[in-house]
């Protein structure tokens, strides 16, 4: 089969298509006829040895994949040879073959393309369980989300409106707001791409200004520079959520979390799947009765071929992306 691997450390540019042997697999687990891979920001990470996990060379990146289940392992009940599934492997999808744990695969709708359906469950996984279960929304309250045109950031927009918030979409660029407000934020906030002392208090207003005093919730897939200007427009016992540091991990000064009676809250969704498998199913299926209500739909935004796989983390690295890069198999 063919693959793309990462066999030294480094960019998008040090990764090489080649053929290798099927990968093998056994008790409790399935094997997946790759028709679709959705790229996300660890695949960037985990070829620089820069995220949590790091697999042992060679491996191909691409944690979220779908396509047919072309063999079962022992124990398996649930999927057999020929269904449409999804599955969620951590690495390893960037390839026309991938094993996926039992757990993590699920049959999807007959009429959800493989695109969507390999762009669905990291990007709605993480904000759901971000806003269900680490927010503690409220109907009504104000959500700002940071990098809202990325994946996991139109996901959170998405979710935010079905949860009945007002939604602030904040974005790098006007193009990027626009996309945002017609996937149902109620406003948007163009900020710098690149934020000095000025401009983060300049940003910072910004925020006040739009929100009519302040936000409830921030959800901060961005880092760097871009969140302590975020954390001081929030308001009283509001809740800051760390997704990602595509900008760089900031440094937040403890003072504002006393002075607004607020909390920063982690969001490690992969790590949540793993400690509590029945809430995840829960969210799971609560999400697909979403998409099948017709309230949230995976935008792809731009597919590439398996050999182009470089390309397609490239982009997503580059902040270019509106909803979410997808590989496609022919």
């Amino acid at each position: 089969m063919k693959a793309v691997l990462s066999k030294e450390v480094g960019g998008p540019e040090t990764l090489v298509l080649e053929e290798v042997a099927s990968p093998e697999f056994g008790k409790n687990q399935v094997l997946v006829r790759v028709k679709a891979c959705g790229v996300n920001f660890p695949d960037s990470l985990m070829i620089k040895d820069m995220y949590q996990f790091k697999p042992p060379r060679p491996f191909s990146p691409g944690g979220e994949v779908a396509g047919y289940v072309e063999s079962v392992g022992e124990g398996v009940t649930h999927v057999k040879p020929g269904d449409r599934v999804l599955a969620s492997i951590g690495n390893g999808g960037m390839a026309e073959l991938a094993v996926a744990a039992a757990h993590s695969v699920m049959p999807i709708p007959d009429d959800m393309p493989f695109a969507e359906a390999a762009a669905f469950m990291m990007t709605y996984g993480t904000s759901y369980y971000a806003l269900k279960d680490r927010a503690d929304p409220k109907k009504g309250e104000k959500l700002l989300v940071l990098g809202a045109a990325g994946g996991v950031g139109i996901a959170a927009v998405e979710l935010g409106k079905a949860m009945g918030l007002e939604v602030i979409a904040a974005c790098s660029s006007q193009e990027k707001v626009d996309f945002c407000l017609g996937k149902g934020a109620d406003k948007g906030l163009v900020y710098a791409r690149e934020l000095d002392k000025d401009g983060m208090k300049a940003f910072s207003n910004d925020i006040k200004e739009i929100s009519g005093g302040g936000v409830d919730i921030i959800y901060d897939g961005v880092g760097g520079n871009y969140a302590e200007p975020s954390l001081r427009a929030m308001n009283w016992e509001g809740r800051f959520l760390v997704i990602g540091f595509p900008a760089g991990i900031p440094k937040i000064p403890l003072n504002l979390t006393l002075l607004k009676s607020c909390d920063i809250r982690g969001v490690f969704w992969g790590a949540a799947v793993a400690r509590d498998p029945k809430a995840h199913a829960q969210n799971v299926k609560e999400l697909f009765e979403l998409y099948t209500a017709g309230k949230i739909r995976p935008h792809v935004s731009n597919t590439y071929p398996l050999e182009k796989s470089a390309d397609a983390i490239l982009e997503l690295t580059e902040r270019r992306a509106q909803g979410k890069v997808v590989i496609v198999m022919d």
